[in-house]
């Protein structure tokens, strides 16, 4: 039985509401008189509901001081029936085919002199909303929201682990179909197939990178037929109903790797991964994960092979913050949640990543998952 669900679960009101008011709390620290919040992942952290963006304008007014209110089209309410808004104390503002959205915002809020909008809000109605603002000083809502988001809850975190988990389960059952004579593609199908039976609402990627295709860190999959010593990277993932992702690789071999130099480099990628989760803890920055990782790598003379950063944060999207760089002086804090994936790519050839979600704790690191590191060699 599938687990694609059409509704997600019910969102706690009380949970919500903290974090709506945690959101005006941060607009007004940042100097911003509203956020303006578009449907997305960042609709879904405030309201339970990510909803769509279409041309017509859904955004969801926070301001610094006052009650927050959804504006969204008449036709497009029914979408947020299960959004308790009541208990939330937002006011549903609806419009129609006519109606002016942007100036029923700008109403809304008086003369602000500085707002800040959601990232991803298309350009339709960010110039849009500039125009019936007049002088109002538009920034980016992302410096704000992150700050919401990158420290999860209790909910949130339980929901980390259910993915980890999950997505584990996944890895676990590579053996039935990863073996010689099958393509990328046909391999794919099954992960994917599998993703959704072991608990996600769908897959959001699937990697399959076999052989010289495993070089790069972000392929597909392909028609390349897997063969026998090939080395191959499979990087998966997608959300569980809740909508937290997420995202794990492991490396595998095709019977005994052809190529001689496998074992010795690939020992070096995982001192460097474990190294990297060792190192995490309250108070570590975000860049001194990334040198725990980079470090072993360069050392070994792989320094040119790790093209990417160690880690990205994870929650209701794949990719968000923290991220795991040289140059983010960033303090780790309990709650923080995020990859730890070194790679060693070498073009032509083959490539290995070994890749966990971790959970900062209180004293130190939590792994959400909790497959062998180990290469792991299949029948052929």
């Amino acid at each position: 039985m599938s687990s694609r669900s059409l509704h997600p679960p019910a969102p706690d009101a009380a949970a919500l509401r903290a974090r709506l008011d945690r959101a005006a709390k941060a607009a007004a620290a940042a100097g911003a008189d509203a956020l303006l919040v578009a449907p997305g992942s960042d609709l879904r952290h405030l309201l339970g509901q990510a909803g769509g963006s279409f041309e017509r304008l859904t955004t969801l007014v926070v301001p610094a001081d006052g009650t927050p209110a959804l504006v969204v089209p008449k036709l497009e309410a029914p979408g947020y029936a299960d959004v308790p808004t009541d208990d939330l104390g937002v006011e549903v503002l609806t419009w129609v085919d006519g109606d002016d959205p942007y100036r029923l915002v700008a109403d809304r809020l008086g003369k602000p002199g500085r707002i800040a909008v959601s990232d991803f809000t298309p350009a339709l109605h960010v110039l849009s909303l500039r125009a019936a603002f007049g002088d109002a000083e538009q920034t980016l809502a992302g410096p704000i929201v992150r700050e919401l988001r990158m420290r999860k809850d209790a909910a949130e975190i339980e929901a980390l682990r259910k993915a980890g988990a999950a997505i584990d389960r996944v890895h676990a059952r590579m053996g039935e179909w990863l073996r010689a004579g099958r393509t990328e593609a046909e391999v794919g199908a099954d992960i994917t197939a599998a993703i959704v039976e072991e608990g996600h609402t769908h897959a959001d990627f699937v990697i399959v990178g076999s052989g010289p295709n495993g070089a790069s860190p972000h392929h597909d999959v392909s028609e390349r037929v897997i063969e026998r010593g090939d080395v191959v990277v499979i990087d998966i993932g997608g959300p569980v109903p809740e909508g937290y992702n997420s995202d794990s690789t492991r490396t595998y071999s095709i019977g005994e790797p052809r190529d001689a130099d496998v074992a010795e480099t690939y020992a070096v990628l995982q001192r460097a991964q474990q190294a990297a989760v060792d190192a995490v803890r309250p108070g570590a920055t975000a860049e001194s994960i990334d040198k725990a990782a980079r470090d072993i790598i360069d050392a070994a003379g792989f320094g040119e092979y790790f093209i990417h950063r160690t880690g990205h944060g994870i929650g209701l999207d794949v990719h968000e913050e923290p991220y795991i760089i040289k140059g983010n002086a960033l303090p780790l804090e309990a709650g923080m949640a995020f990859s730890v994936e070194p790679g060693i790519y070498q073009p032509g050839r083959w490539g290995a990543r070994i890749e966990d979600i971790v959970l900062v704790t209180d004293s130190g690191v939590e792994p959400v998952n909790t497959r062998p590191h180990e290469l792991v060699v299949l029948d052929a």
